[in-house]
């Protein structure tokens, strides 16, 4: 069975409210970048679905906030209000101010915004004076570097020293440039492509942010990463309102990742091992599930089942610049279901300018 078919499953037996019980310990963050925008389908999502989606949040009495408050909440390490959604916007395209805005605006729900400065009023992108206006609207603004490079790539020839040292220099020239054109240095930052290493995540803390964003699928639970959390991606042909419905019932499957330590292919093997210990407690141990960017072409083997130590392998190497395991499993009655996805990524070497 396909992870769609899985979720599809879910719809189909009504199993969207949230169990009491559950209902406090996670929240759903959303990624957006273009709305309304037919020239860029793989980032867009048409304003009706958009609108759909907002309805969907409003009619199951979601309390939509900010990244900023979701993990202040995480940080003291309190209970997270019952059905707890956040929306967070990438890049930040004029569509966003003709399309979104309109409707966030009409169902007075907040949002979160990534902005990468050396591309501020370039293109179809808004300029400084929009975006001061938006945060003087109450929308939240984070650092989405300077330059929107592939940060994990290393120049020809670029040790670590030196590779950390450029990196460095971006995060700062972009919280120089917030502090310089909107009166403050953003503590929340969301990796460029979704792409993050245990390198990167040092020198995102050490640049003084409090919390990192990818775009792995996932939900937001405590005692999670706070510098590898996870989004679901709404874009293309995961933007339906039953596949939005379906995210906002999912629970955070509770892992703790034991190896690799990196995410980065060119370091271990392809395809990767991970292993993981997953807390049985509130799981069918039977239903777990590994799939491969979307299929079901991952074995799984139990090291120790009685501690929950497992390893997922795929069962071809994994091409591409990004990929990911997604694990699932359901609860025993079968109505509750749980996620987690592990990043992979392919860097690469570049010449130099």
């Amino acid at each position: 069975m396909s992870l769609r078919q899985i979720l599809c499953q879910i719809c189909l037996l009504g199993l969207f409210a949230v169990p009491p019980a559950w209902a406090s310990d996670h929240a759903a963050v959303f990624l957006y970048h273009r709305f309304g925008d037919l020239r860029y389908p793989s980032t867009n999502i048409a304003t009706e679905s958009f609108q759909s989606h907002l309805q969907a949040l409003q009619d199951g009495q979601y309390q939509v906030v900010t990244l900023g408050t979701l993990v202040a909440w995480l940080q003291a390490g309190e209970s997270l209000p019952e059905k707890t959604a956040v929306i967070s916007v990438d890049d930040v395209y004029r569509s966003f101010l003709e399309e979104a805005l309109p409707l966030l605006k009409r169902y007075n729900y907040p949002a979160t915004l990534f902005v990468s400065t050396e591309s501020v009023g370039g293109g179809d992108l808004l300029g400084w004076q929009e975006l001061a206006t938006l945060v003087d609207d109450g929308f939240e603004i984070g650092n989405h570097s300077a330059r929107h490079d592939y940060l994990l790539d290393r120049l020809a020839g670029e040790d670590e020293k030196a590779w950390r040292q450029r990196v460095s220099r971006d995060l700062e020239d972009a919280q120089r440039a917030f502090e310089t054109h909107l009166g403050f240095r953003p503590k929340l930052f969301a990796y460029p492509y979704g792409e993050f290493s245990p390198l990167l995540v040092e020198l995102v803390r050490e640049a003084g942010f409090v919390a990192a964003f990818g775009q792995q699928s996932g939900v937001v639970g405590a005692g999670q990463n706070l510098f590898a959390l996870p989004r679901f991606p709404m874009a293309g042909s995961y933007v339906g309102v039953e596949q939005f419905k379906e995210k906002l019932a999912m629970q955070p499957l509770p892992v703790e990742v034991l190896s690799p330590a990196t995410t980065c292919l060119e370091q271990i093997a392809n395809p990767p091992i991970l292993k993981v210990r997953v807390d049985l407690a509130d799981l069918d141990a039977s239903s777990l599930r590994c799939y491969v960017n979307g299929r079901e072409r991952c074995d799984l083997v139990w090291i120790d089942d009685e501690e929950g130590v497992l390893e997922a392998r795929s069962q071809e190497r994994l091409g591409g610049r990004r990929s990911k395991y997604t694990l699932t499993a359901h609860d025993g009655s079968g109505r509750q279901w749980f996620w987690f996805s592990q990043l992979w990524v392919a860097p690469r070497q570049l010449p130099v300018d």
